[in-house]
C-alpha cells in the first residue's frame, strides 16, 4: 500500500511547479490538503524570480500574499514549530522584509492583514477593478501597484522560496523514511 503512494509523492514537486496552480494561498493542488506544505512546494517557481511578474501586478500581489502566508506559517503553525529549520524562518523574514521593501508596505505591519490586502488587490485586479486593488493597498505607499507592476528579481526572496521548498522535501523524506522503517519493522 505504501509503495502505490511513491509514485505520488515524486510526482508533487512537478504539479506544485503547475503554472495554472499559481495563485492565492489555498488554490493549488500540491499540498494534499496541506495549504502551507501547497504553498512552500510552489515557492521556488512563485518567489524564484519576482521580475518575471513585470507588467502583471496581479500575480506579483499573489506571490507576495503567498510570501506573508508562508512565512507567518513556518513560524506559527504548531506542525512546523521546531520541524523547520532556521535558516528557513530566517530567510522568510528577511524575504518578506525585502518584498515588503520594493511593494512599499510598512515593516511593522499585520502579516495576516497584509497577506488579506495583497490577495484582495490581486483578485481585484483579475476582476479588472483597478480601483478597487488600489483601495485594498490603501496605506502602503501611494505607488504600491506600480511597484507590485515593476518587481525587480528580489535575490532574499528568491533564497527564501527555495529553503522553504528544501525543508518541506526534507520533511517529507524523514517521515517517508519513518514509515518505510516503521513498515518493515512490523513485516520483520
Amino acid at each position: 500500500m505504501k509503495r502505490r503512494a511513491l509514485p505520488l509523492l515524486l510526482l508533487l514537486p512537478l504539479a506544485a511547479c503547475a503554472p495554472g496552480l499559481v495563485g492565492s494561498p489555498g488554490e493549488y493542488l500540491g499540498g494534499i490538503g496541506d495549504p502551507v506544505r501547497g504553498v512552500a512546494l510552489q515557492a521556488p517557481f512563485v518567489l524564484g524570480d519576482t521580475s518575471r511578474f513585470a507588467g502583471d501586478p496581479a500575480s506579483a500581489a499573489f506571490a507576495a500574499a503567498q510570501l506573508e502566508f508562508l512565512a507567518r506559517s513556518f513560524e506559527e503553525a504548531p506542525r512546523y514549530a521546531g520541524v523547520v529549520s532556521q535558516g528557513s524562518l530566517v530567510a522568510l523574514r528577511q524575504g518578506r522584509d525585502e518584498m515588503r521593501a520594493a511593494i512599499g508596505i510598512p515593516a511593522r505591519e499585520n502579516s495576516e492583514l497584509v497577506e488579506n490586502r495583497l490577495r484582495l488587490a490581486g483578485q481585484s485586479l483579475r476582476a479588472g477593478d483597478r480601483a478597487r486593488a488600489e483601495a485594498a493597498l490603501a496605506g502602503f505607499a501611494p505607488d504600491a501597484l506600480t511597484r507590485l507592476s515593476n518587481l525587480p528579481r528580489l535575490a532574499q526572496v528568491s533564497l527564501a522560496g527555495g529553503l522553504a521548498s528544501a525543508d518541506i522535501n526534507r520533511i517529507d523524506q524523514d517521515q517517508f523514511r519513518g514509515n518505510m522503517q516503521g513498515g518493515r519493522g512490523r513485516r520483520g
